[in-house]
């Protein structure tokens, strides 16, 4: 009927698969960052070691939670065109 059309039911699923992307991304973000704190808590560093492995937890938390967030929306759209 209307070809190229999404129905409501594949709206609401990619509305979903969004919100799970998005959520995941920022919670893997945060927990890279975490373990970036951990080290400085753990390794007692102060001063610009501590500014510098805060900056590379928050570059690698950023880089980790693109990745998940390309990752689960990429694996959504290959499943919706297989027609799953």
């Amino acid at each position: 009927m209307d070809k190229g059309r999404e129905s409501r039911w594949e709206k609401d699923a990619m509305t979903v698969e969004i919100g799970f992307a998005v959520v995941t991304a920022g919670v893997l973000a945060a927990v890279v960052f975490a373990v970036a704190l951990a080290v400085t808590r753990l390794f007692d560093l102060s001063g610009s070691e501590s500014g510098g492995v805060l900056m590379g937890g928050a570059l690698a938390g950023a880089a980790a939670g693109l990745w998940r967030l390309i990752h689960v929306l990429y694996r959504f759209d290959v499943e919706r065109r297989k027609g799953r």
